[in-house]
């Protein structure tokens, strides 16, 4: 059920904005100590794609995100977004992509103004072409209103219509989100499974989540992740349209 296909390289971050970059995982794998957090992947995601990463709490989907981040380094095997490696590339790999973690870590004393103009600093973007893409971000996620308070001041909700916002400030082919629902209302939800449900097809999304619900409103192909193994791999309707898809959850090959 795996899809494969040949690799489009990029020569600038923005150039296939339109339609996303590839993820690809070999061999990848992490431990800490003699706990495996994940064993030996192998899994390309298509440029454009919006696929989704399933599991319980613990399967390993965090620790493949933060492995694509460069926030981990892999104790064995590879990882490349658009061929480029996030150990050897760094730079290259964090210009392709906005991440959006599953607890918001805003500066809670800054406006939100201020914190995506002091986000969009960071990702190399000043003056005039900083304040249009925060204004830009200010206005796709329903933030104009509240662009002067405090991201301290602000509802769980809101708060993760900023940490969206500043995922997409410079405007990244590929967008890697981690349980962007969590502890938000079913009106959040909606609002936020909505921005995410816009760029089906206009960026590469890799969803990690344990919500079947939001996979299969947001994804068309999707991976189950066991105990750092991935244990199922297809098209999210065939793999969460069978008579006990939480089988998968438990690690068994083929329920769906």
């Amino acid at each position: 059920m795996q899809r494969s296909g040949g690799s489009n390289g990029m020569d600038e971050a923005t150039r296939d904005a339109a339609r996303g970059v590839a993820v690809e995982a070999r061999g990848l794998a992490r431990r800490f100590g003699a706990h495996v957090a994940l064993a030996e992947l192998d899994l390309r995601i298509e440029p454009g794609e919006a696929f989704g990463l399933l599991g319980a709490n613990g399967a390993g989907k965090t620790t493949f995100l933060r492995l694509v981040t460069g926030f981990l380094l892999p104790s064995a095997g590879r990882v490349a977004v658009d061929g480029r490696s996030p150990v050897d590339d760094p730079r290259g790999v964090s210009r392709r992509l906005g991440f959006v973690a599953e607890t918001t870590r805003l500066y809670p004393e800054l406006r939100v103004r201020r914190l995506l103009g002091f986000v969009a600093g960071a990702r190399g973007l000043a003056g005039a072409d900083a304040r249009r893409r925060a204004d830009e971000a200010l206005a796709r996620f329903g933030l104009e209103g509240v662009a002067d308070r405090p991201v301290g001041h602000l509802s769980k909700g809101f708060q993760q219509r900023v940490n969206l916002a500043q995922a997409f400030l410079h405007d990244p082919p590929l967008v890697l989100v981690d349980e962007p629902t969590s502890g938000l209302d079913p009106l959040q939800q909606a609002e936020v499974r909505g921005a995410l449900g816009a760029l089906r097809g206009r960026r590469t999304l890799v969803l990690c989540t344990h919500d079947l619900g939001e996979a299969r409103a947001l994804t068309e192909r999707v991976g189950v992740l066991h105990r750092g193994r991935l244990v199922a791999l297809g098209p999210t309707a065939e793999l969460l349209g069978g008579a006990d898809p939480l089988a998968l959850f438990r690690g068994e090959r083929g329920a769906a």
